[in-house]
Formats: structure tokens, C-alpha cells, sequence
């Protein structure tokens, strides 16, 4: 198994870095079965999206595919919230989070050489995309409905502060380490709420190659 120290995590697609991760944490993880699925949605996808298309039509009808005919959508009634975060469990149920539906998302959209990004805004993970002429789109993973910058200073007043603002920084690309760091952080409190208690010790021991300096 390689290891999470000497991943080179922003060279690699999100999924893959996140998947080695889950590797480290669970010895049932079923690496090649994810893969697997998520080679077959690009097939799927390439079947349905012309490349000759315009960069903006070819993400809308890839959202199309994503969240309608895929039926990928923000978890509702799981059981272990951890359920939402594993990428096999995303792509078996189709339902996460907003982490987990994204690194989905950026998988595809990444292989159809759609410049889709990461972005860690203060309140969840977004998407964004820059247009051929400049206009920047962002996606929300929950349901890959636009994102309007109005919408996203009330979200930002509505869950950190009312004298909060919105600062261009807030929209910018995050790393891929970043983005598996707070998802391991996120998996380490669902487990430990779920009282799999050995599990969220192998997060902590995931989070430890990330932060060496850090304790247990």
C-alpha cells in the first residue's frame, strides 16, 4: 500500500488521494471495485457528451447526467453519516456529502478535460469553472445548482456571522491535501459519534501522516 506521507496528493485527482486514504483506514476498502465504477460513469459520460460542444453546455449536460439520470443527491436518512463520506458507499447509494459528491464530479468532469476545481468555502465544499470568456461558474455538489455570489454572502452571514463578507479568496482553488484533511476530519467525528471506535483511531493515525507535530 503507498503511503499518505509520500503521496504527492495535489498531483493527483482528488478521488485518488481520498481512496488511499480510505485505504489506510479501512482493510475492506474496495479500491479497484470504486475505480471500477467510476471508470464506467466517464464511459457513460463520453457516450453522451459530444467534446465539439461548448465547455459551458458540456458541464450542463454532464450536472444532467450527474444528478438526474446517475442519481447522485445530498445524503437524507442514512443511517452512519460515515456512510456518506466512504466513496464506495457514495457510489453504491448514490448519496454524500458534499466532499464526496464532489471529488465524484471533478472525477468525471477532470477525464472529459472539463477544468473543473475544488474550492473550500467557509461553509462546504464548492466547485468552480472558468468559462472561455471569463466568467467564473460555481457549482454547489449537493445538487449542481449555480451558485450566485449573492447566495453565497447570505449562506456566509447565515452560518458564520452577520458582519460577515465575502472576499474573492473565499472562491479560491483548493489543494487536494486541504480538501482530504478536513474530510478525514469530518470521518474521524462520524465514526467516533457512531462508537467505531477502532476505525476513528485509524483516521486519527491518517491525520497523523498529514500533521506529524499534532498528538493523538
Amino acid at each position: 500500500m503507498r503511503s499518505l506521507a509520500d503521496f504527492e496528493f495535489n498531483k493527483a485527482p482528488l478521488c485518488e488521494g481520498m481512496i488511499l486514504a480510505c485505504e489506510a483506514i479501512r482493510r475492506d476498502f474496495p479500491s479497484q471495485d470504486v475505480y471500477d465504477e467510476l471508470e464506467r460513469l466517464v464511459s457513460l459520460a463520453k457516450e453522451e457528451i459530444s467534446q465539439l460542444l461548448p465547455l459551458e453546455e458540456q458541464l450542463e449536460k454532464l450536472i444532467a447526467l450527474f444528478y438526474g439520470d446517475w442519481g447522485f443527491k445530498a445524503s437524507r436518512g442514512v443511517y452512519r453519516l460515515s456512510d456518506a463520506l466512504w466513496l464506495d458507499q457514495v457510489l453504491k447509494n448514490r448519496q454524500g456529502s458534499a466532499v464526496s459528491l464532489g471529488a465524484v464530479l471533478l472525477w468525471v468532469a477532470n477525464r472529459l478535460d472539463l477544468p473543473l476545481l475544488p474550492v473550500i468555502f467557509p461553509t462546504q465544499l464548492i466547485l468552480r469553472i472558468e468559462c472561455p470568456d471569463g466568467e467564473i461558474w460555481l457549482i454547489n455538489p449537493f445538487n449542481g445548482e449555480s451558485l450566485s455570489e449573492h447566495m453565497l454572502d447570505v449562506w456566509l452571514k447565515g452560518n458564520i456571522s452577520p458582519s460577515a463578507e465575502l472576499f474573492y479568496e473565499d472562491l479560491d482553488e483548493a489543494d487536494n491535501i486541504e480538501v482530504i484533511r478536513k474530510l478525514l476530519d469530518t470521518l474521524k467525528a462520524s465514526l467516533m459519534e457512531e462508537n467505531q471506535m477502532e476505525l476513528a483511531l485509524r483516521t486519527s493515525e491518517a491525520l497523523l501522516q498529514f500533521n506529524p507535530e499534532e498528538s493523538l
